[in-house]
């Protein structure tokens, strides 16, 4: 490394340095995330960006910066690091990259023009005020998820994104993690041999972990940030202008909607093959000595955990959309119809109720399942009544329709009566975020599931 590359490091470092003093003494709260990064030089990139462990900085690029207002490296620190609170680097997913990009620097800039902070105060453009108030008449908090949603929605000509682009691009994303390129490393191995794709197989398990555990991070960050700010006095909450309610709903528990149907599964004997418990030795041995004569067979039964019997109950008021409990059901329906996760003999009902009763049908087979989604048609439009659901599985109880009974799944959108006292069974209440982020109560014997839609990822029925 010759002398002038030192020089720039140190330059670029420096600078960098004096932006985080900077936003600390402006904003206490910041303190952990501040630490959270470290900087490193790379000329890759003209700009500067981050990977979620370092700052990688062309140091030109921040002098320049630097010499026009030191407000603006601030920004761009500040930019980057609410980029990693909200995780933005490793949501990516099958999402399209440019408007995600485009979703998660609208959401950021939209936090940091709202801090009333000396430290990164700048004029706000109109440009930008006018895209922040189209989207709050359709959001009512800018998450990059939502703005994301509302961009696609759009149908953006070439010209309108690349304005809005060079509106609000602050940083260089190139060093985020590309999910998708793992696909294209399997593809590119077809010409290996076997050894090299095993070590690829195990370098790409490696890389895995490591951005779950650097997701991880940085959520614990985000909370012990979230944390911090209900506690710090009033005065530091108004520096944080609207943050804490985005932390608030980005730290929200998400759920995989599968592992929670997980909760409604019971332990007994199946017809299957039990493998665990099977000896192999006397097995063989049997066959070598005597010709196909084993001296043990496998078992034929095995204790599994599937799902038995269960309710699941659908809100069909006026203020449930079709559309939204049809998707509900499809994704219950993916998992569900899935062998492994039914015992030979099942028993489901699933139930529409508005302020009363409206339709009850009886599963008993994957056949049943299909049909049901085939003919599903929604019933009832009038206000919400929790009660005559669990007043009408009591009744099923009562005359043994039901044995042993896991649970009710009731899909609704929470604005309804619910029962005064807990049933002899579990009860989980299941919302899907709508954008409004409303907080929604149940009974405390109650589970309360909030799905956002990404946590509803539509899954088709597998031939």
């Amino acid at each position: 490394m010759n002398e002038t590359h030192k020089q720039l490091i140190q330059i670029g470092t420096k600078i960098l340095s004096v932006s985080r003093n900077q936003l600390y003494l402006s904003m206490r709260f910041l303190d952990i995330a501040l630490s959270g990064l470290r900087y490193e030089m790379n000329l890759s990139s003209l700009y500067v960006g981050t990977d979620g462990i370092k700052i990688l900085f062309n140091p030109r690029y921040l002098i320049q910066r630097y010499l026009s207002d030191p407000v603006l490296v601030n920004r761009i620190y500040l930019h980057m690091l609410l980029h990693c609170i909200f995780r933005h680097p490793f949501h990516t997913g099958k999402r399209d990259e440019e408007y995600w990009n485009l979703a998660c620097d609208i959401a950021v800039e939209s936090m940091v023009d709202s801090l009333p902070v000396p430290a990164v105060q700048l004029v706000v453009s109109d440009g930008r005020n006018e895209m922040y108030e189209k989207l709050r008449r359709q959001l009512k908090v800018l998450t990059a998820e939502g703005i994301y949603e509302v961009l696609i929605k759009e149908n953006l000509s070439v010209q309108e994104f690349a304005k809005l682009q060079l509106e609000f691009w602050v940083d260089d994303h190139v060093f985020w993690e590309k999910q998708d390129d793992d696909q294209k490393n399997e593809d590119n191995q077809d010409n290996e041999n076997q050894d090299n794709q095993q070590d690829e197989q195990n370098q790409e398990k490696q890389e895995q972990s490591h951005r779950q555990e650097l997701e991880e991070k940085w959520q614990e960050i985000s909370e012990k940030m979230q944390t911090n700010l209900e506690t710090f006095s009033k005065e530091a909450g108004e520096d944080a202008g609207d943050l804490l309610q985005y932390l608030r709903i980005e730290n929200r528990e998400r759920y995989d909607y599968r592992r929670f149907l997980e909760k409604f599964v019971t332990l007994r004997e199946d017809v299957e093959v039990d493998d665990d418990n099977f000896d192999y030795i006397f097995y063989t041995y049997g066959l070598q000595m005597y010709g196909n004569l084993p001296l043990i067979e496998a078992l034929e039964y095995k204790e599994v955990k599937k799902i038995d019997e269960l309710v699941i109950a659908i809100d069909t008021s006026e203020s449930c959309e079709g559309e939204t409990v049809r998707h509900f059901l499809e994704e219950t329906y993916g998992i569900l119809s899935q062998n492994e996760n039914f015992f030979h003999h099942f028993h489901i009902r699933i139930i529409q109720c508005d302020t009363k009763i409206q339709q009850d049908r009886k599963i008993t087979s994957a056949e049943d399942l299909a049909q049901y989604m085939d003919e599903f048609d929604l019933r009832g439009s009038g206000g919400t009544d929790f009660r005559p659901v669990f007043d009408y599985v009591n009744t099923l109880i009562e005359n043994k329709e039901f044995i042993h009974l896991q649970g009710l799944i009731y899909f609704t959108d929470g604005w309804g009566t619910f029962p005064k006292h807990r049933p002899p069974y579990d009860t989980a209440f299941v919302f899907l975020d709508d954008g409004t982020y409303a907080e929604r109560q149940v009974p405390p014997w109650a589970m309360k599931v909030v799905l956002g839609k990404e946590d509803l990822q539509i899954t088709k029925n597998k031939e």
